[in-house]
């Protein structure tokens, strides 16, 4: 691990601007504009504040290059080359090759390193605020309460995506031993439930103006819930059978205990977010005049709603370019660079609006098979033939509709030509579709981007997320008629028939709601190894090829293999870097690396 020093000041760049101005008249005693003496910022709280914020900006958002959506069964990177995502999709990261994660370092939330630099600065910060006297407690203890749940975030993704990681509470100096041996995965877990109910206990139950999106007590709460319930999952219940014989299950995974007495606690920690009563779903009982669809994508589009439990806000001129979702996933007819492409199996697990299943062998289902869908498919993807905005100003000529077309046509002469968001896009070179669909989700259709900076806020818990964790839990207990309440909610919001499924299959009912509802919102590279389906769900990806045949009424779709895709059980967990075990002997790799 990396473990670095505090300089004597602390540069502020990530913070924000902050102006000082100093009476001093010599010239020579001036402090640096953008430095302050470390004293100054552990002695004036808003400084703290500031301090705390730069944890904030490095937890770890998705809206970047590649979200890990691309990493699961819902879609895959599509911007012309691979860059090292194929090695993901096949399991075949190494101690020594973590190329896709190295080259793109905003995928932070995925690397050791990051997230032990900013457990560092929460230590930091909590050995400070205990040396120093302060006038506004209140303002002491949300800062305190705040930091407990930033460093037990950063922990709960290193814990899901290594096992037992040393748990590290002070902040080392270069003098310091600071060899330390992993942690178990169950007093991981312990810990990280301890800095929630911490934090918890110190934080507000809401915010206003530009505390908004700071840390609450329901966050704090929340992320219990989550992490409680992902613990009683199978993973890490399973005496790590899966590891072959390795010799330190503990660090994958529970070795005692009881697995119905995990499932209890999760449930508990969701129902007590519920029972908190200050969180529901956004337009959950939609009247006779309401769009389905429209309601579901505000969820995600507005800039805030009741459903929003933490979330990270963005200013249009504190958007990096790069990470305006705008510009990642918009169609290449729109100028967009369509790096999220739905695969096949994803577009078709959204049911028809009567509940059906989707079915390409059912002759009306493939006839017109983006009719009639759950209205969650149409906040989600862009499909051929999806009406959206207007085309940009050099496109708008060829599609005065705003028409998504990712379709081929047949031309008088026998040759055929793309479609303006196809494969083979006259737009560009590189960003056409190789799946025939784009991720919609996230996108605002009110602006005209990637023209204009989105500021669509990043969702990191809400409430919907909330319920699926309790039904979950009710259904693996058995509890069938608690799970078919919470479940039937989400499904009401959008117009879905209840589900009709016997006890026996209620589980997976509730997970493919789970699929559906929390679509590239970081759950499902989760979901996927903690409930251990990755061997049978990440099998090599299908598209769609659409013709438009000369005198045919309808086009024809014809499904094509477009990535192949390989899963080794290693990868329920990622390697621990060589250079992390060669800075630190006591540290153990995880199985079958």
């Amino acid at each position: 691990m990396k473990i670095k020093h505090i300089y004597r000041y602390i540069t502020l760049g990530l913070l924000g601007v902050i102006l000082l101005t100093s009476c001093d008249k010599d010239f020579l005693d001036r402090s640096p504009k953008n430095q302050f003496a470390e004293d100054d910022v552990w002695s004036q709280l808003p400084m703290m504040e500031q301090f705390v914020n730069d944890i904030y900006w490095n937890v770890g958002h998705s809206f970047d290059r590649p979200m890990m959506s691309v990493f699961t069964d819902e879609t895959m990177f599509d911007p012309g080359s691979d860059q090292g995502h194929g090695n993901v999709v096949k399991s075949l990261i190494t101690p020594s090759d973590y190329l896709v994660f190295d080259t793109w370092s905003r995928t932070s939330k995925m690397r050791w390193e990051h997230h032990y630099k900013y457990i560092r600065a929460c230590n930091v910060f909590l050995e400070q605020v205990e040396n120093n006297e302060y006038e506004d407690q209140e303002f002491k203890n949300r800062l305190i309460g705040e930091v407990h749940f930033l460093r037990a975030y950063h922990y709960h993704n290193l814990v899901f995506q290594y096992g037992g990681v040393p748990l590290i509470t002070k902040s080392y100096e270069l003098t310091d031993d600071f060899l330390l041996a992993r942690n178990t995965f169950e007093e991981c877990i312990d810990f990280i439930v301890e800095e929630c109910e911490k934090g918890a206990e110190l934080l507000p139950e809401m915010h206003e103006g530009s505390n908004l999106g700071r840390a609450t007590k329901g966050a704090a709460m929340s992320l219990k819930s989550r992490v409680l319930l992902y613990a009683a999952s199978e993973l890490y219940n399973s005496d790590a059978a899966w590891a072959q014989g390795y010799s330190n299950p503990e660090l994958v995974g529970y070795v005692g205990g009881s697995q119905t007495d995990r499932l209890k606690l999760a449930k508990d920690a969701a129902k007590a977010v519920m029972d908190m009563g200050i969180y529901s779903l956004y337009k959950g009982e939609p009247t006779e005049n309401d769009s389905l669809a429209r309601n579901y994508d505000e969820v995600f589009t507005l800039k805030q709603t009741q459903e929003d439990i933490f979330i990270r806000n963005f200013t249009e001129s504190g958007q990096i370019w790069s990470l305006n979702i705008g510009v990642q996933n918009l169609p290449t007819g729109y100028k967009g660079w369509g790096n999220m492409a739905p695969i096949n199996g994803m577009v078709d697990d959204f049911e028809m609006a009567t509940g059906e299943q989707f079915d390409w062998d059912n002759p009306e289902h493939r006839a017109e098979p983006y009719k009639n869908r759950d209205p969650r498919f149409y906040v989600n993807i862009f499909f051929d033939g999806a009406q959206w905005r207007q085309r940009p100003e050099d496109v708008v000529a060829a599609d005065p509709y705003g028409i998504i077309q990712t379709g081929s046509y047949e031309q008088p002469d026998g040759t055929w030509v793309g479609g303006l968001d196809s494969f083979d896009t006259p737009v560009t070179t590189w960003s056409g579709t190789h799946t025939g669909y784009y991720f919609r989700k996230f996108q605002d259709i009110s602006i005209e981007a990637p023209k204009v900076r989105t500021t669509t806020p990043w969702r990191f818990i809400r409430y919907a997320e909330i319920l699926l964790n309790y039904a979950e839990a009710c259904a693996e207990l058995g509890e069938y008629g608690e799970a078919r309440t919470y479940t039937n909610m989400l499904r009401k919001r959008v117009g879905m028939p209840d589900l009709t499924q016997a006890d026996a299959d209620l589980v997976d009912a509730v997970r493919h709601e789970r699929k559906i509802e929390l679509m590239g919102e970081d759950q499902r590279f989760f979901d996927i190894r903690r409930w251990m389906i990755a061997p049978e769900v990440m099998q090599n990806a299908f598209g769609v090829d659409i013709k438009y045949h000369l005198n045919e009424e309808r086009p024809r779709y014809n499904i094509i293999q477009v990535q192949e895709r390989e899963w080794k059980d290693r990868f329920y967990f990622f390697p621990i870097k060589l250079e992390e075990l060669n800075k630190n002997e006591l540290l153990i790799q995880n199985p079958l690396y």
